[in-house]
Parts: structure tokens; C-alpha cells; sequence
């Protein structure tokens, strides 16, 4: 295929055998990991954990990547539609609350074939924010809770770290897709998302004014309780980091950032622990599940 899924629109060929665009992946799915997850925001992980998938591969490729090898480095697996949806019913079958699609998008025509036949527990679209809306468009019914990252409302940062000085003219087109998809959030009361947009944001050291500009945008672009939003703090320093990257952020900068948005009013949703800038965040990438 010709691959026009994501903003970047390379145009690259994708054989079964190899991917010659932005995100190196071929025509079909690889991925790297399948568990279930504790340490996602508790309405989506609850008691039993959230099943997730992790893809190899992203159309992002941010320096700072902690899952950077998957993301950068392309460890992973080949499978069919048919052993993802089988994934997905083995971790509903362990008790998943939910599915939990980790870096998705550059796979998302082999994706819909796994999702043809609705799962019984939420879908979660976890992304990079970086998305096409056109791409979007073609998971509308199959996808119930949208995750996408706000990493950047500064286009000069994001050129530097990840390559994409567009994005955040694509993530916001994106995340207002995803949203019309959704409309507002709506929590079980188990306490749960059963559907909506619930948005990510890293809080980088030494870029604090990134992060009240994203927090301006989300504040200003929706209306409380229409999505959610979640502060992390969990930026850890990658191998070959400099500068600011090469540090974490401080207990200052964090509460900064977590005071301001709650002067903003965002109020529906979660601030990460301080605590959770640790390399055990990260799951072992060994093929499990898979």
C-alpha cells in the first residue's frame, strides 16, 4: 500500500515485508507486548487492569520516548488481524476492564479488522494525539474512549522533539474528531470510562510554558465535564539526553503545573504521582501475550 495514514502522509510503500516510511513498518500489524495494566489513569485500569496491546512503530518518534524500543528501535512480532483479535479476548478473559490499544494509529486499516465484531468492553484508542481525522473517521462505532496525548501547543518544540513542528494543529483537528465521535465523558458507576476523550499531557522539564499553553487550549476549547484530563509526571531522562531532557522534572515545576490547572478549572480528570518518574513504569517489551 501507499500509505497516507497519519498527518505526515509520506506517501511510502508498505509491503508485508518491510515499510520504507516515517514509522519503518510494513503492511499489517507488529506488535510487542499484551498484559494486562495497573498503571493507567483508575478509570481505565480499575481493580483487574487494563488490557493492553502495544504496537512497535510510531509516526512520532519523540527523543524522549521511554517505550523507545518499540517505538524507535522496532522490536516486535508480526501477527494477523485474526491472532489481535484473539489477543484481545485472552486479556478480556483474564478480566480486562478494557482494550487498550497502545500507539495504534500506523496500523489502523489491520487494527479494524480485528475490532469488526464488538468486544463486550470498551476500545481504547491510545495514541500520540497525532492523528489524521480522515484516518479518524474510519473508526467511528468501533472505538469508545479516545486517549490521545496534548504534548505540544509549541510548534518549534515540536519540530525538535518529535519531528512534527504541525502538531498541534493536527492534534487539536484530531482531538475534536475524536471527541464528536464520543460526545461528553460518561463513567460508570463502577467508577470506569465507558466512553469519551480523556487527554493526556507530560509535563517536560524546563518547559512549563508549553504546558500552560496546552492547559489554555483544553480550558478554553471544552467545557467541564465534556473530557477529561490527565497531568503526568512521569518523564524519565533517555539514554544520550541533554540539556533540560536530561533531568526530571522538579517537585517546582510539577506544582506548577498542577496549580494552574486547577486555576484554569480543569478539574475532570487526574494529576499523576510525583513518584511515577521511574524506569519500572515501563513494561518489559519481551513478547508476551503476543
Amino acid at each position: 500500500m501507499i500509505c497516507d495514514i497519519c498527518p505526515r502522509r509520506c506517501g511510502a510503500e508498505r509491503t508485508e515485508t518491510s515499510g520504507t516510511g516515517f514509522c519503518r513498518m510494513p503492511a499489517g500489524i507488529v506488535a510487542a507486548r499484551a498484559m494486562l495494566h495497573m498503571w493507567e489513569e483508575p478509570c481505565l485500569s480499575g481493580t483487574r487492569g487494563a488490557g493492553c496491546v502495544f504496537f512497535t512503530g510510531c509516526n512520532l518518534g519523540c527523543s524522549y520516548c521511554q517505550n523507545g524500543a518499540i517505538s524507535r528501535d522496532g522490536f516486535g512480532k508480526p501477527i494477523p488481524a485474526k491472532r489481535l483479535r484473539a489477543i484481545f479476548d485472552e486479556l478480556i478473559e483474564s478480566g480486562a476492564h478494557c482494550i487498550d490499544l497502545v500507539t495504534p494509529t500506523h496500523f489502523t486499516p489491520w487494527i479494524l479488522d480485528a475490532l469488526r465484531e464488538p468486544l463486550g468492553v470498551p476500545v481504547v484508542w491510545n495514541s500520540g494525539g497525532y492523528e489524521s481525522v480522515e484516518t479518524l473517521r474510519t473508526l467511528e462505532g468501533k472505538v469508545q474512549i479516545f486517549l490521545p496525548d496534548l504534548k505540544y501547543a509549541d510548534a518549534a518544540l515540536a519540530g525538535e522533539l518529535s519531528h512534527a513542528p504541525d502538531y498541534f494543529d493536527a492534534a487539536a483537528a484530531a482531538i475534536d474528531e475524536m471527541y464528536r465521535q464520543t460526545g461528553p465523558f460518561r463513567l460508570g458507576d463502577d467508577g470506569l470510562l465507558k466512553s469519551g476523550v480523556l487527554i493526556r499531557h507530560l509535563v517536560l522539564p524546563g518547559q512549563l510554558e508549553n504546558t500552560r499553553r496546552v492547559i489554555d487550549y483544553v480550558a478554553g476549547r471544552f467545557r467541564p465535564g465534556e473530557v477529561m484530563f490527565s497531568l503526568m509526571s512521569q518523564y524519565t531522562p533517555q539514554s544520550g539526553a541533554e540539556g533540560a531532557l536530561a533531568r526530571r522534572v522538579t517537585g517546582a515545576e510539577y506544582r506548577a503545573a498542577r496549580e494552574y490547572m486547577e486555576a484554569c478549572g480543569l478539574s475532570d480528570g487526574f494529576v499523576q504521582e510525583k513518584s511515577s518518574a521511574k524506569e519500572e513504569y515501563t513494561p518489559d517489551f519481551d513478547l508476551s501475550g503476543i
